[in-house]
């Protein structure tokens, strides 16, 4: 996981997060990495509409964002 989050955050890609927060709510989030340390990372959540910090032992799920799709 720690790998992912570190190749996200070298080519700046998007992904797409379940994370438990330490008050046991779980949300979906859409991130863009800006660093990653020993336990947690920085990100900027398209949610919120600003940067955050979170637990790596907190994610329960991450893979690369889906292409939104536009059409008629």
């Amino acid at each position: 996981m720690k790998g992912l989050l570190l190749r996200a955050a070298s080519s700046e890609a998007v992904l797409e997060m379940i994370y438990l927060d330490n008050k046991g709510s779980i949300s979906q989030r859409r991130i863009k990495v800006l660093a990653v340390g020993e336990e947690s990372f920085r990100a900027y959540c398209s949610i919120r509409k600003q940067q955050r910090n979170f637990l790596i032992r907190n994610i329960l799920s991450v893979v690369p964002a889906r292409k939104m799709r536009r059409g008629a």
